[in-house]
Formats: structure tokens, sequence, C-alpha cells
């Protein structure tokens, strides 16, 4: 008896296929942590240069503690200030230590400088320095007195000079981010 066997021609060729269809969906997701990888990576640098940036900027207060009492208040820097600008650095010649200059001229050198540090490190970065005593309430640069409260009504805590950094952590203009550190002069 003789059988009729036919050859089946192109299974093999199915089958790779098959198999580089599966594979690029793979590599497809990987690519896709990869970028999401990366993405949450400067986020998180950018949280480290805003951490940076408001511990320098309590430093420079602890350094000049003549110019942070309530009195006096030399480093509060709210309302008068747009939040998006940066000031053009003015520094008294020879101002760089306190023995140097003035505690208000100390004070007006270091705030220059902070802020032209913020708007170097961080996209759209800004801060402001005021007395708060509810700073981590969820307010914005965009929000009234650039979040700083328009007069502080809790004691003890009008003592403290609250540090506020925003910054566009997409760089689209849609999600501003927020670090809050507070000093005790």
């Amino acid at each position: 008896m003789k059988t009729n066997t036919q050859k089946q021609n192109g299974f093999t060729l199915l089958e790779i296929l098959i198999t580089v269809l599966v594979l690029s969906i793979g590599l497809l997701g990987l690519a896709g942590l990869q970028v999401s990888s990366m993405k949450s990576n400067h986020s998180s640098y950018l949280r480290t240069q805003a951490t940076i940036l408001g511990y320098d900027i309590a430093d420079r207060m602890r350094a000049n503690p003549a110019g942070t009492y309530v009195a006096t208040a030399d480093y509060i820097v709210n309302t008068a200030v747009d939040p998006y600008t940066v000031d053009t650095p003015t520094t008294t010649a020879g101002c760089s230590t306190v023995p140097g200059c003035t505690t208000a001229q100390m004070a007006n050198t270091d705030i220059n400088q902070w802020r032209v540090d913020l708007a170097t490190a961080l996209p759209g970065g800004t801060g402001v320095i005021c007395n708060d005593d509810s700073p981590n309430d969820g307010t914005d640069a965009t929000s009234a007195n650039n979040g700083c409260p328009a007069t502080c009504t809790t004691m003890p805590a009008c003592s403290l000079l609250t540090v506020k950094i925003w910054w566009d952590d997409d760089r689209d203009g849609s999600g501003f981010k927020r670090f809050t550190t507070s000093y005790q002069p």
C-alpha cells in the first residue's frame, strides 16, 4: 500500500515569526521600564538639589544670626518678590563675611546668590523664606503670598523661618514639586 505524504512547508518560519514578535514586545517593555527608571532617577536628583539648596540658605542664616531674628527679618523673602524671576545678584563689594559688611547687606548677598543657585540648579527653580506656622499645608508658588501667610498667627511657630523651594519636575509647567524646611534662629 502506498501512502501519500505531503510535506508541510513554512511551519518553522511561522515559529520564528512568533518568537520575534514575542521578543520585540518584551524588548519594548524593557525600554519603557528604562525610560521610567531614568525619569524617577532625574526626579530624585532634582529633589536632592532642592534639599541641598534649602540647607544651604539655612546655613547662611546660621552664619549671620543677627539677620535672622524676627525683629530684623533680613532673610524674609515672600510677597515683595516675584518667585518666577531671578534677582540680579547684587552684592556689596567685599561683602563675603559679616565683618566685611552689615548683617542686612550679608543677608541680601546670601539671598541673591541663593536665588541664582535655585534658578541654575533646578528647572523653574524658585524659593521663598517666611514666617509660616503651617509650612506643610501644600501651598505652591502660585498661591496667595507665594505660599506664605500674610501674617503668622501661632507663637512660637512664628519665630520659625520656613524655607520653601519649588521646581518644575516635568519641565512642562504642569507639575511643580516642593521642598520645605524650617530654621529656628
